[in-house]
C-alpha cells in the first residue's frame, strides 16, 4: 500500500475509534433523560454503563483470536456493523430491557473495533512508522472525551434524545467505507484453534475483575461483594494463564494467548505503563466534570467545553511522541511524559473553589501533554514488538490491560474523593433524610443547599468536594511518579525494531511477517 493510502486508512480507523469513545461519554450526559424517557430505575441506569463495559471486557481476547483466525479486516467490519446496529437500537429503544440489549451489541462491536483498529496499525505501518501512527490513534481516542458532553449536551437541548446515539451511525458508515477500500485483509499464517477453555476463562476472569472494580467504585473498597468478585476474577485469570501455559508446552498446542509475547520487556511494560497512564489520568476525567458542574455551576455541555485544554494538551503530547522517542529512546520519552503528567496533577491538587477557568485550563493542558506523551510512547513500545502474525491477540492484551485501568482508577480515586468530601462536611442540624442526601454526593449536597436556601451549607459542600478532589489528584500525581520510576527501571531504552516484511498468500492477503 502506498504512503498516502495507508494514512487515509488510519483516518478511517481512527474515526471508528472516536465513535466508540463518543458513545461512552454521551451516555453519561443522556442518563437523566433516559431515566424519564424509558422509566428506568437507578439500577437500570447503572447497568446501562456497567453492562457495556462488562461485554467489552469479555469480548476483547475472543475478538483478537477471531481476527487472527478469520481475518482482522472482517472482524473490524463486523464490529462496525454491530456498533451501528447497536446505536440505532439504542436510539429507538422503548424500555430499559431493549436499551440494555443495545448496549450488549455496542459492547461486542466496540471490542471488535478497538482491538482490530490497533491491530491494523501493525499491518499498515512498518516498525519505524508505527509510533507516529500510534500517536494519531491516541489523539483520536482523546478527542472523544470532551466531544461526548459537548455534542450530547447540545443535541439533547435541541433534538429528540435518540439523536445522540444516531450520530454514531454516519461515523460507522464512513469507517466501513474506509476500511473496505483502504485496509488490507490480514490473518495469521497458521490459523489458531479456538481454544474454548481459554476463551471462556479469559472472558469470565476479565468480566469478574471489571465488575468487582465497578462495584468498588460504587460501594467502596469495604464492600465484600466487590472484593469477592475481584478475587474470583483474579483466580479465574490465574487458571487461564495456567491453561495457556499448558497448551504452549503441549506439542501442537495453540493457546488463545501466545505467552511468548511476555518475553519482550518492551511489550509487557509498554502495555502495563499505558494502563498506569490511564490510571493516573482517570482522576481528572472523574473529578473535573463534577467540579465544573457542582462547584462552578456549568451544565454538561459547559463542562465538556472546559475540558478542551486537556484535549489540546493530549494532542500536543501524543502527536510528536514518535519523534521524541526516536531522538532519546522510548524509556526517556515515556519517563518525561510521566514527569510532566505528575507536575500537572500536582498543580491541579492546589485547585480551590474560586479558581478561575484560566488557572484550571493551564494545569489541565500540562496534564494532557504529559498523558499524551506517556500513553503514546508506552503503547508504541508494546505495539512495535508485534508482527502481523500475532497482532490480533497482542492488541487485545494491550487493550484489555488498558481498559481495566479505567474502573480500577475510578474505584481508587472515588474512594479517596469520598473520604475527603465526607471528612470536611459540616451539616449542622440538618434533618436525617437531607443529611443523607448531602453525604451521598456533591450534587445531592448542592440540591439540598439550594432547596433550603442555606449559603453556609452550599459553601461547605463545595469546599468539601474540592478538598476531596485535591486529595484524589495528589494520589493521581503519586501514581504518575510511580509510572515514571517503573519506566526508568523496566522499559527498554527504545522500542524500535527492525522493519517487518509482509508475507502474503495466493489471494494477496497479509498472513505473517518476517
Amino acid at each position: 500500500m502506498n504512503g498516502v493510502r495507508k494514512w487515509w486508512a488510519l483516518v478511517g480507523v481512527s474515526l471508528a475509534v472516536v465513535a466508540v469513545g463518543l458513545d461512552s461519554t454521551v451516555l453519561n450526559v443522556a442518563l437523566p433523560t433516559l431515566a424519564a424517557a424509558l422509566r428506568a430505575s437507578e439500577q437500570d441506569l447503572q447497568w446501562f454503563s456497567s453492562g457495556y463495559f462488562l461485554v467489552l471486557a469479555a469480548a476483547m481476547l475472543p475478538a483478537g483470536l477471531l481476527g487472527d483466525r478469520y481475518g482482522r479486516k472482517k472482524v473490524l467490519q463486523m464490529g462496525l456493523v454491530l456498533f451501528g446496529i447497536g446505536s440505532a437500537v439504542s436510539a429507538y429503544s422503548t424500555s430499559p430491557a431493549e436499551f440494555m440489549a443495545a448496549r450488549v451489541l455496542l459492547g461486542l462491536g466496540g471490542a471488535g473495533i478497538v482491538v482490530m483498529a490497533i491491530s491494523s496499525l501493525t499491518v499498515l505501518f512498518s516498525a519505524e512508522e508505527r509510533p507516529r501512527a500510534v500517536g494519531i490513534w491516541a489523539a483520536a481516542n482523546f478527542v472523544s472525551m470532551p466531544l461526548g458532553p459537548i455534542l450530547g449536551g447540545w443535541m439533547l437541548t435541541r433534538y429528540w434524545w435518540g439523536a445522540v446515539f444516531l450520530m454514531n451511525v454516519p461515523v460507522v458508515v464512513v469507517g466501513l467505507v474506509a476500511t473496505a477500500l483502504l485496509v488490507p485483509e490480514s490473518r495469521a499464517a497458521t490459523r489458531p484453534d479456538v481454544d474454548p477453555v481459554g476463551v471462556l476463562t479469559s472472558a469470565a476472569g476479565l468480566v469478574a475483575v471489571t465488575y468487582g472494580l465497578i462495584r468498588a467504585g460504587q460501594d467502596g473498597w469495604g464492600s465484600l461483594a466487590a472484593l469477592g468478585w475481584i478475587v474470583v476474577g483474579v483466580a479465574v485469570l490465574a487458571l487461564f494463564l495456567a491453561w495457556e501455559r499448558r497448551l504452549t508446552l503441549r506439542p501442537g498446542g495453540q493457546p488463545v494467548l501466545d505467552l511468548t509475547l511476555f518475553r519482550s520487556a518492551s511489550f509487557t511494560w509498554g502495555a502495563i505503563l499505558a494502563a498506569v497512564a490511564v490510571l493516573a489520568m482517570i482522576g481528572v476525567l472523574f473529578t473535573m466534570p463534577q467540579y465544573f458542574q457542582a462547584v462552578h455551576g456549568t451544565d454538561a455541555m459547559g463542562s465538556g467545553l472546559r475540558l478542551l485544554p486537556l484535549i489540546a494538551g493530549l494532542m500536543l503530547g501524543a502527536l510528536p511522541a514518535d519523534r521524541l522517542a526516536r531522538r532519546v529512546g522510548a524509556k526517556l520519552a515515556a519517563a518525561a511524559g510521566f514527569a510532566v503528567l505528575a507536575i500537572g496533577l500536582a498543580l491541579g491538587s492546589r485547585t480551590t473553589v474560586g479558581a478561575t477557568n484560566l488557572e484550571v485550563a493551564v494545569w489541565m493542558a500540562v496534564v494532557g501533554a504529559g498523558m499524551g506523551l506517556a500513553m503514546a510512547t508506552a503503547s508504541s513500545a508494546a505495539l512495535v514488538e508485534l508482527s502481523e502474525e500475532r497482532s490480533g491477540v497482542g492488541s487485545a492484551v494491550v487493550q484489555a490491560v488498558n481498559k481495566v485501568g479505567g474502573p480500577f482508577g475510578t474505584a481508587i480515586l472515588g474512594s479517596v474523593l469520598t473520604a475527603g468530601y465526607l471528612g470536611r462536611l459540616h451539616l449542622g442540624a440538618l434533618p436525617a433524610p437531607a443529611a443523607a442526601a448531602v453525604r451521598r454526593s456533591v450534587f445531592g449536597g448542592v440540591a439540598v443547599a439550594q432547596q433550603t436556601g442555606s449559603r453556609a451549607l452550599l459553601a461547605s459542600v463545595r469546599a468539601a468536594f474540592v478538598h476531596g478532589m485535591d486529595a484524589a489528584l495528589v494520589v493521581s500525581a503519586a501514581i504518575a511518579v510511580a509510572g515514571m520510576v517503573l519506566t526508568l527501571v523496566f522499559l527498554p531504552r527504545t522500542g524500535a525494531a527492525a522493519p517487518v516484511a509482509a508475507v502474503r498468500d495466493e489471494e494477496g492477503d497479509v498472513v505473517r511477517s518476517e
